[in-house]
């Protein structure tokens, strides 16, 4: 059997016709299927990346000093994660790259069971399947009954559902990792893309002490800027946590050759480095955000979770109940809007889809437009 046939279905094909049907609109396409940056890469990051340019060698899979300590202190500085050391954090080429191959990278492989949320970015089931690994989609611990999971994944704010998890939720999911042994990944690419003010919408790392302790044995925490500073085409992210378990990632990755381009690495130091540009951006998403969140409530939808994250959780209301994602998918594309249907994510999102707020203020005016015109 061939690798590509163990896999499941790319999801994204399954979205070709609506995807023709929402370019006939007079208006053209509004995409908000995919949470792909649409605005500048910041002055600071492109600066940095152009002096670094001359770079003939090759770079180390460690990564410069310099950047890891960026990270080291954006951790420390914007999200209270401190007392990592240098041999505690890893860039890596894109975050999806790492959560595909991390499980095998980790020696997960046949007869283990990896974990990971009942709705869910799919590369965590890819990263299982091509491990040779079981995998299972719950939020319910307590359903795995006596069964120990070599492997856990976590993800707050969630991809698809904009949904935070409270810190007492993510200190007992710590405590039952560390009592069975099982590795913790916790998936944090969104946590500094939150919108709502209250406590339990506040977003915070499994690395912060007031979650794991004093200690970061058994967890991993996964970072990226495509999505904070728009460099989803630099590739730029990194892994943080456990030094042993780190060790092993670097390990491994110096023997495929896993390199972090050297340019890359200086412009993510410079990234982490400024907040003017994150609060910018992040000002120019709030604002996206609460446009396309009246307009859809006003069209007839109900919003659910997306406290956090670049996506609205949304699922249209008609007279026999909440609609099946792929009819609200249709009703969208036929007024030249594109979403994601939620069953992309699992079979608990068949009546949702997904609403991403990536797109630009002219794109979303239009959707506005459509949306509030009936």
């Amino acid at each position: 059997m061939s690798v590509s046939s163990r896999l499941p279905d790319f999801p994204w094909d399954k979205l070709a016709a609506h995807a023709a049907q929402a370019r006939t609109h007079p208006g053209g396409l509004v995409d908000l299927s995919v949470g792909t940056p649409v605005d500048p890469t910041p002055a600071v990051v492109q600066q940095a990346l152009c002096a670094a340019a001359d770079s003939p060698g090759y770079p180390t899979t460690i990564g410069l000093p310099s950047t890891r300590q960026a990270a080291l202190d954006w951790m420390a500085d914007s999200h209270g994660v401190t007392g990592l050391g240098l041999d505690q954090v890893l860039p890596v080429i894109g975050s999806k790259e790492l959560i595909a191959s991390l499980a095998g990278h980790l020696g997960v492989g046949a007869g283990d069971l990896v974990v990971y949320p009942e709705l869910a970015y799919p590369t965590y089931e890819v990263g299982a399947v091509l491990a040779g690994a079981r995998a299972i989609a719950t939020d319910s611990l307590t359903s795995l009954g006596p069964e120990r999971p070599a492997l856990l994944w976590l993800n707050s704010p969630s991809n698809p559902t904009g949904r935070v998890l409270p810190t007492d939720h993510l200190r007992k999911v710590v405590d039952w990792c560390r009592e069975r042994g099982t590795i913790l990944v916790s998936d944090e690419c969104y946590l500094e893309c939150a919108w709502e003010t209250t406590e339990q919408a506040r977003p915070v790392s499994v690395l912060h002490p007031s979650i794991c302790g004093s200690s970061t044995e058994g967890l991993l925490a996964v970072h990226s800027l495509s999505k904070r500073s728009n460099l989803a085409g630099y590739r730029c992210a990194f892994v943080a946590g456990d030094a042993r378990l780190v060790g092993e990632l670097l390990a491994v990755r110096k023997n495929l050759g896993l390199m972090l381009p050297g340019p890359q690495q200086v412009a993510m130091a410079a990234a982490l480095a400024d907040t003017e540009h994150a609060r910018e951006q992040h000002a120019r998403y709030a604002a996206r955000r609460t446009a396309l969140r009246t307009a859809f409530e006003s069209a007839g939808f109900r919003i659910d979770h997306s406290e956090a994250a670049l996506y609205l959780w949304a699922t249209r209301q008609v007279d026999d109940g909440d609609e099946g994602c792929w009819e609200t998918v249709t009703w969208l594309a036929e007024r030249g809007i594109l979403v994601a249907p939620g069953d992309f994510y699992g079979r608990a999102g068949s009546r949702h889809v997904r609403v991403a707020f990536t797109a630009t203020d002219e794109r979303v005016a239009a959707a506005v437009e459509r949306l509030t015109a009936g």
